[in-house]
């Protein structure tokens, strides 16, 4: 099967609209968490979140096309384009019939749910008539960011969202991954975009008990680990990597950040919403992903954490992670203390600070994380308080879902 390389990146986050300006916070150890500014909040009991700041569509998409978009699709048409300019792609001047080979695989867990929230506010608030956009549907399906990024460039290869709750992103770049590698495509570009910082998506993951109440201190609300989190702190943003052929990208003169070299997926087949006790899906895509790159337990160096901060979540992950690597004391580290969850797009944003962390040579810090639960298990080695410079050849990436979704991607050191 052919090599998959990442030649382009493309990030907004609540911790910069940049490559560089998000790595240099996040190997900072700064926090993206603060008040909610998008709704009000008084009569909520979760008041904060981790927000994109300063972002201007009108620099990506013309004003006029704006309406056609919800915020989502906007995060994903940014992000794509910063990617794969990173990339050095310009498909303006590409053949058309190169183009047949390049596709996208874009994933979101709640597509345009502010789309959504909107209409029928409109609707329910007036006379019953339905006066709905002629742009309802399209903004609000989540296949659109997919289809909207293939029409801007003009990309005739496969084309589809994976959707699998905040295993979202991560799906679609296994499965981008896996286009290339069976010779179905020659360059995807793969990512997951989420603006569900709504009314909606806040008041159903407090029903739900999901979310940090920590209203006086957000910045150190999201503690991975620690003996008192409660709940993760929701997140926006987006983040796309350009996958390419190596040969393909060898023939072009493209910079090769990493390589992806295995993907793993399974289920917990266990509860809806919650994740099974001894993280029994978690050791599944773990070690499918292993066994697919062909290297074992002691190669890789460092594993990027899902862990969200929730009580059952962190313990069976950890577990999971235990049982997977035994006594190769792995480094671990939990990013999302920093980034907030950026729900179906977490997948994407913590596979590019894989492959950052092995571009440099540094594995990112957990934040807030003062006091580990004692249920952890001890041996495991988690990276607290500021990062860590090592040696980092192999990492993986674990993500997980409502549902019971796992899945696992393990990038590596590229070398010719």
């Amino acid at each position: 099967m052919k090599r998959v390389v990442i030649t382009g990146l493309g990030a907004l986050t609540p911790l910069g609209n940049t490559i560089e300006e998000f790595w240099a916070n996040i190997i900072a150890g700064k926090s993206g968490a603060g008040a909610i500014t998008k709704f009000d909040t008084e009569k909520f009991k979760t008041k904060f979140g981790c927000e994109v700041k300063n972002f201007h569509p009108e620099n990506y998409i013309d004003k006029k096309e704006l309406k056609k978009y919800d915020l989502f699709t906007q995060y994903a048409l940014a992000a794509s384009e910063d990617a794969i300019r990173n990339a050095g792609l310009d498909f303006a001047t590409m053949p058309e019939h190169d183009r047949y080979n390049v596709g996208v695989i874009w994933a979101s867990g709640n597509g345009g749910i502010g789309t959504f929230e909107e209409q029928l506010k409109e609707f329910y608030a007036g006379d019953g008539t339905p006066r709905f956009s002629p742009y309802f549907i399209p903004k609000m399906i989540t296949d659109i960011a997919a289809g909207a990024i293939s029409i801007r460039y003009g990309l005739h290869g496969p084309n589809y969202c994976t959707v699998s709750a905040c295993a979202s992103s991560n799906t679609a770049i296994i499965n981008a991954f896996d286009t290339i590698r069976l010779g179905k495509a020659t360059i995807m570009i793969a990512g997951g975009s989420e603006a569900a910082i709504t009314p909606a998506s806040v008041g159903g993951f407090n029903a739900s008990q999901a979310l940090s109440k920590r209203n006086d201190a957000p910045e150190t609300a999201s503690r991975p680990f620690d003996k008192d989190r409660d709940g993760f702190v929701i997140a926006e943003g987006a983040a796309a990597l350009v996958l390419e052929e190596l040969e393909h990208a060898l023939n072009r003169g493209a910079a090769i950040y990493a390589e992806i070299v295995g993907g793993g997926m399974a289920a917990d087949a266990y509860h809806l919403t919650g994740t099974h006790p001894e993280g029994l899906g978690a050791v599944l895509g773990m070690q499918k992903a292993i066994a697919d790159a062909k290297i074992v337990i002691t190669d890789i160096d460092y594993v990027n954490a899902h862990a969200t901060s929730t009580h059952i979540g962190d313990l069976s992950e950890l577990q999971a992670i235990d049982k997977v690597f035994g006594t190769h004391a792995v480094a671990i580290s939990a990013t999302k203390s920093m980034t907030g969850h950026l729900l179906g797009a977490a997948g994407a944003i913590e596979s590019i600070i894989c492959t950052l962390a092995i571009r440099h040579n540094i594995i990112p810090p957990t934040i807030n994380t003062t006091v580990l639960d004692e249920h952890l298990p001890e041996r495991l080695q988690i990276v607290l308080g500021k990062a860590l410079h090592t040696p980092v050849r192999y990492a993986l990436n674990n993500t997980f879902g409502f549902g019971g979704h796992t899945a696992s991607s393990i990038f590596k050191k590229y070398e010719a």
